[in-house]
């Protein structure tokens, strides 16, 4: 039987791993097999996170939009109600930075909407 080399692209492919898994504490850092079990649990906790931000970010967007509704004795869900019947598409991140950067602009889109 033929002897077959794999040294060097396993030591390769072992490197690859050992090298993502740079920075990380003790063993997981220096052992292959813990160096590999824990790049992928990484990978699958950036996974989750980046998902989670998006909630998070849009729940921000808002709590800020019904603070600055609160001066105008408004709910948030009657504002936004408000907005779809006027066709006023604008998403929570652009409404919520015009209730901060300028609230004058908001205060007029508010008016504009004629809520009962």
């Amino acid at each position: 039987m033929p002897r077959v080399k794999t040294g060097p692209a396993t030591r390769k492919r072992r490197k690859k791993w050992l090298k993502r898994a740079k920075g990380y504490w003790g063993a997981k850092s220096k052992l292959y097999k813990t160096a590999r079990m824990q790049v992928m649990k990484a990978g699958r906790s950036a996974y989750k996170e980046r998902k989670r931000k998006k909630r998070t970010y849009r729940s921000l967007f808002i709590i800020r939009i019904n603070a600055a509704l609160k001066p105008f004795e408004l709910s948030y869900s009657k504002f936004i109600h408000a907005l779809k019947l006027n066709n006023i598409e604008m998403d929570r991140k652009s409404l919520s930075e015009l209730a901060i950067r300028s609230p004058e602009d908001f205060k007029s889109l508010v008016e504009s909407l004629n809520i009962k």
